[in-house]
Order: C-alpha cells, then structure tokens, then sequence
C-alpha cells in the first residue's frame, strides 16, 4: 500500500499538485465568466426562479424536477469536501487556502452553467428509458471525438470509486469510530447494505431520497456550524483577514503549523475546491441531464447554485470554524498514520526560529538542511534512548511525546528506519501532532456552544453528507456504464460500487485522498478541453434561450 501511495503521490505531482493545473480549471473559468458577461451575477435570480418550478411543464423530456436534478447533483458535491476537504485544504496551506476555494466556486459557477447546458442539449436515451448525459455525449455526438468521450467515461468510473465512494466511506467510518467508538467494519457493512438499496432502484430512488437528505443535512449542519463561529466571535474578523491577507503571501508559521508557500496555498486550495464543488470535473452535468426540460440553458442556470450553496456557503462556515477555534495550529494525540509521518536526521522544534524556517523550507519544497533519517534507533518501553538524533514529524508539524508501539504495547529494541520510514510494519507509532481531515473539523466543533457534544454534529453530518454523495456518485458511474458497455453492466458495477463502500471504510485515509486527487484531474482536463471547443456554441445557445422566453413571455 505504501508503494501504491508513492506512485500516486508521483502521478499527482504531474497532475493535480502539478504547477499548471490550477491555472487551466481558472483560466478556462475566467474566460466562459468573461465571455460570457459575468453568467454567475447576472443569471443568478433567474436560476432560483427555474428552480423553484416557474416554467416546469409535465410534457418535458427528462426523469426529474429541476430542484430533485439539483439535489442529486448537490449530494454529489456536498459530501466530504465540506467537512474533511476544507480542513484538509487549510491543514496544508493555512487560511488562504480557503481564499482560492472561493475563486475556485465563483469562476466555478460559470463553468458549471457551460458544462451542464452543453451535456443537457446532447443527452440521450438509455434502453431502460431513463435520460443518459455528460460530457461524454456532447463528445461524441458533437465533436465526432469518440476516443475522448471514452476516456471521460472511464475517468467517471474510476472517479465513481475514487472521488464519491471510497472518501466519503473512509471518512464516515472514520468519524463514527472517533465520535461513537464504533468500528470501521461495522459502519462500512451498514452503510454498504443502505448504498445497496437506495442506488439499485435506479434515478428515480436516488431522486427522491436525495431531495429530502440534501436540504436537512444542510440546515443541520449549518446551524452547527454557526453555534462554534458564535462561541468564538471575537475571532471571526481576525480570521477573515488571514484568509484575504494571506492569499499572495502564504501563510506564516503558527502554534504546531509550520507554515506554508503561496504557491502551497494556491495550489491546494484550488485543488481541494474542484474536490468539493467539481466546477470543471463534468460529474454533475451527468445528473442534470435528468431534468425535465426542453431548454438546456435554463438547466445551466439551475446548476449555477451548486458551487454558491457548496462552497461559498457550507465550505466557508466550515472553515471559519476551524480558523475561528484556532485548532488548525494545535497539537491533538492521535495515531501517526504512516502516509503522513517522515523520521528526518537531527532535533527540531517548532519554538525555535531557525528551525521553524528550516522545515518551513523542507516542508514547502524549497531548498533546505533538513534531511530524512537512515539507520537505526534504540528504543526502550515505546521511546527513543539511543542512537543519532531524529525528530519525527506527523502532518506537516513536529511529533511531541512520540511513543513507538507493537501491537498495543511499547516497543522495545532497535528500531530500523529507510528514508525517514520504519521498517516494521507492525510498528505503530502515536503522539502529539496537527491533524486534518475531518478529525480536525470534528475538534472544531468541540470549541462551540455544545462543548464536546458538538463532535457529534460533524459524525452525524459527516455520515449524511458523504452517504448522499455516495448515492449520487454511483448514478454519475453507471451512466458511464452504459456509454461504454451498454445498460447490462449497470447492475454489477452498482454491485461492485456497494462493496468498495464497505472496503474503504477499513483503508488509509491518506491513501484514499491520494486516489481521490488523481481520479478527479483525468475527468477534469478532458472536459474542460471539450467545453473550450464548443465556446461559441455555447454563447449561441445562450442568446437563443432569452430570446425563445422573450417570445414565450
């Protein structure tokens, strides 16, 4: 598994992590808001107004209300982003992590109103007589681009497991365990029996379990959300600034957090917005394509509120939570998962300057002394006693109280340690270190009103976010099922998407988002070539819309 991991990290690095990622899901973003005038301001009104029902007529093509197509498409993106993604986005690069999560929603919102409009006008009809659409349609149909309307396909199915089933599993799992004490099998058996019976039935199923999820768990999680940010008032200003102050800059060192580049920043925080409201992935046009509607445009325009409601909304509150506590900075006692831990040569400490700066350097991938450990350590009842120095650093920060155990107990003798990794994998190790994910939201929440019990509104919300967005997923998979192999694999890939659900919930979380991270780039950059190719359709298709109501009205 670690080997696995090396080579995601690897592919990710050319990817996702990659320099030039950021500015092309952007850069097209900028261009569709410039092009065409500003969509996500000026058509805003108009999206709630269709949304709500104002031109829904019985007689449309389609499986779905534009509201349930919204929700569908809101379960799918409002799940382990908002909670476990932000955290995760401000773990790495600090509060202006969550300044490019913005620009990443707003730009986002028009490219999101491009994609779905186009998947919508070239949607087709599956054997079983539901709509089938996405990017792979208008690929195809239009562009005469088969071969990249297949490699989208199977990108959506491997982002099936990898961005709406394995994260979401892993997470919940996660939390139920931290908050409950209940096990990862257990959850993970559940839930996979639930996943089973909701997504078997089909769109409608999905349609309407999601439609009554979506809008409680968003309420539910609100409230929460701004029960902490109450608490911790006089640190909300102070917070806001370091997310608009910081955005250039990078964030500076603070408490356990060593710190982070712009570049770090801006990278992150664009990544992990695309994670949580997929602006530019082409997922949630697959579920759009299911509204009754005979004007693709006026779909677009439902689809402009994802990104607003995902991340402007829910991603903000989450994260002026976790900034307001200030728990981004403090040191929790947790298991050292060894995806995140590095052994490096020499003490460090976080309370020294020069050291501070040194693994600031290291950390951010700039030229440093710091350098990981190769050799062998004594150790005695779980600490270290002899041999040369180390400092075992533990997500992103400096391990305090480091304790090596096997099996339960402390470990005795010598300790053998290969580019910064131990050996043995039977050795656990635990101590004192930042966290992320959604353990670093979950002691947010503890910082609030509730006290302890607020732990209990992530797990809850954490379990209905992901689950939705599980459901939605496995739609946006078995769509892309039936593009590739016809409608008779849909059933046992909805089989296989049910069991991973319960496979994910006992693997590495690290792990997990590290095949997260690479599954959604080999959906996104062949959509976002696709869309660029149909630019002046799209502004034709546009103008038609407005004046076929004008006409109407």
């Amino acid at each position: 598994m670690e080997a696995f991991n090396n080579w995601l990290l690897v592919l990710d690095s050319f990817l996702g992590s990659s320099a030039w990622f950021p500015y092309v899901l952007l850069g097209v973003g900028l261009f569709f808001t410039l092009y065409l005038g500003f969509p996500q301001i000026r058509y805003f009104r108009q999206a709630w107004r269709v949304v709500t029902g104002k031109y829904d007529h019985s007689h449309m093509k389609g499986d779905t209300s534009h509201f349930q197509a919204l929700s569908t498409a809101l379960s799918g993106t409002v799940g382990t982003g908002n909670i476990g993604g932000v955290a995760f986005a401000i773990f790495l690069g600090g509060p202006a992590a969550l300044f490019w999560m913005w620009m990443t929603a707003f730009l986002g919102m028009t490219t999101k109103f491009v994609e779905v409009t186009l998947s919508h006008k070239y949607r087709d009809r599956a054997p079983d007589g539901t709509m089938a659409g996405g990017p792979m349609y208008y690929m195809d149909k239009r562009l005469n681009m088969k071969w990249l309307a297949v490699i989208f396909a199977i990108a959506t199915v491997i982002s099936s497991f990898g961005t709406g089933n394995l994260p979401q599993s892993n997470n919940i799992a996660q939390g139920m365990e931290a908050t409950f004490g209940i096990k990862p099998i257990i959850t993970g058996s559940v839930l996979a029996i639930l996943l089973a019976m909701v997504i078997l039935g089909g769109i409608h199923r999905i349609a309407k379990v999601t439609s009554k999820v979506v809008p409680f768990m968003a309420v539910f999680y609100v409230l929460g959300a701004l029960s902490v940010i109450a608490m911790n008032i006089d640190n909300l200003w102070p917070s806001f600034k370091s997310v608009i102050s910081d955005a250039f800059t990078g964030a500076a060192a603070a408490g356990g957090f060593l710190g982070a580049s712009f570049a770090y920043a801006f990278n992150r925080g664009v990544n992990r917005g695309l994670f949580s409201n997929e602006a530019g992935q082409g997922s949630a046009p697959i579920a759009h394509a299911s509204a009754r509607a005979d004007e693709p445009v006026s779909e677009g325009m439902v689809s402009i509120l994802e990104p607003f409601i995902d991340t402007i909304i829910i991603c903000t509150l989450t994260g002026m939570v976790i900034l307001c506590s200030g728990v981004w900075t403090e040191k929790f006692e947790n298991k050292f998962e060894r995806a995140d831990m590095t052994i490096v040569a020499g003490h460090y400490s976080d309370k020294n300057d020069t050291d501070v700066k040194q693994l600031y350097a290291y950390l951010n991938d700039k030229p440093s002394d710091v350098k990981v450990f190769n050799g062998a350590v004594k150790v005695e009842e779980g600490k270290v006693v002899g041999g040369d120095p180390i400092t075992v650093l533990n997500a992103r920060s400096v391990g305090e109280d480091v304790r090596f155990r096997v099996g339960g107990h402390p470990y005795t003798g010598l300790l053998d340690i290969s580019k910064g990794a131990i050996v043995d994998p039977d050795v656990n190790v635990i101590g004192k270190s930042l966290v992320h994910s959604a353990q670093l939201t979950t002691k947010a929440f503890t910082k609030g009103y509730f006290g302890d019990y607020g732990q209990y509104i992530v797990s809850i919300g954490l379990l209905l976010f992901a689950f939705s967005t599980s459901i939605a997923w496995s739609y946006y998979g078995d769509r892309a099922i039936i593009y590739l192999v016809g409608y008779k694999w849909v059933m046992p890939y909805r089989v296989v998407y049910a069991f991973g659900f319960l496979w994910a919930a006992v693997s590495d979380t690290t792990l997990v988002w590290n095949l997260a991270a690479v599954a959604i780039v080999l959906m996104a950059l062949p959509n976002l070539f696709g869309i660029m190719m149909l630019a002046r359709e799209m502004k034709q298709t546009v103008r038609d819309y407005w004046a076929n109501l004008k006409e109407k009205e």
